[in-house]
């Protein structure tokens, strides 16, 4: 029973770490999928987030940085799409991969000059704090928060993407731009909502896991990785693929941390491995016309 309960206790804390790569992997997937820009930049724009978190919290506090955090990061966002993004989603990706990279060094450089190199702490909200005890089980009151607006937040995307006029251009544009182009649709406005709806996603992602992992300027390049590897394993321009890719990887990284810690970084990593060569497209991938 000791057993039971320590796995499922390991398994929410999997499924909280999966649910922040979720966050940041709906955008990764999004820009590349419409763009065909590999964004290395997507790490800092999660790091600004929780930087604006501790700049906002003394007057907004937790909740009010929780709305407001993200809406900024996405502003900037679009700010990068117009002037620098714009200019190469006809290029050759190896040039934006580039871009994107000095981009992310710059913001991290910016953010060591402006806040300091050494990480600062961030607690939890007094409210969200404690545990929920379920049974045997005890459950931390702020990741089953976090959890259950990540979900909201999911939820509101694939609405979004699903179920409105904009969903259905951004999706026939993954698919093939170049008929959305035909009909006289310009992808522009809409790849310009796209970026800032994906950073603001990254930068959610940086202002929830700020009280858990403290605050510095390489945050970003941390969990840039993890999230890559949730949308090659779910499969590009497939939105329920990085959902239960994320799932996965929360769930096998939390057990691992169980049976074997050691291993529980690079378990992800063989997963992924194992995966392409079943799915070399991923678990539910589409097949994208301009990268084929």
């Amino acid at each position: 029973m000791l057993l039971l309960t320590l796995a499922v206790e390991q398994v929410v804390n999997g499924l909280f770490l999966g649910a922040i790569y979720l966050l940041i992997a709906l955008g990764l997937s999004l820009i590349f999928s419409l763009g065909g820009i590999v964004n290395l930049a997507h790490g800092a724009f999660y790091a600004i987030g929780a930087y604006l978190t501790i700049v906002l919290s003394p007057a907004l506090g937790f909740g009010g940085s929780l709305l407001v955090a993200p809406f900024l990061v996405a502003v900037i966002g679009l700010a990068v799409e117009r002037f620098l993004f714009r200019r190469f989603y006809r290029a050759d990706p190896i040039l934006s991969l580039l871009l994107t990279f000095g981009l992310a060094m710059v913001a991290e450089q910016a953010l060591r000059m402006i806040f300091g190199a050494p990480p600062l702490p961030y607690s939890i909200p007094q409210a969200l704090r404690g545990q929920i005890f379920v049974g045997d089980f005890v459950l931390s009151r702020y990741r089953l928060t976090i959890l259950a607006a990540v979900v909201v937040a999911v939820a509101c995307v694939w609405f979004l993407l699903q179920r409105t006029t904009f969903g259905r251009v951004v999706r026939a544009g993954v698919q093939n731009p170049d008929m959305v182009a035909a009909l006289g649709i310009s992808l522009k406005p809409y790849m310009a909502t796209v970026v800032g709806l994906s950073v603001g996603l990254a930068a959610l992602a940086g202002v929830m896991l700020a009280p858990i992992s403290g605050v510095h300027p390489a945050m970003g390049a941390e969990v840039l990785t993890g999230a890559f590897v949730v949308v090659v394993i779910g499969g590009l321009g497939s939105f329920w693929g990085v959902v239960l890719a994320a799932l996965i990887v929360g769930v096998v990284r939390g057990l691992m941390v169980l049976v074997y810690p050691g291993f529980a970084e690079a378990a992800i990593y063989a997963l992924m491995a194992v995966i392409l060569l079943v799915r070399p497209r991923g678990l539910l991938g589409e097949r994208i016309l301009r990268f084929e």
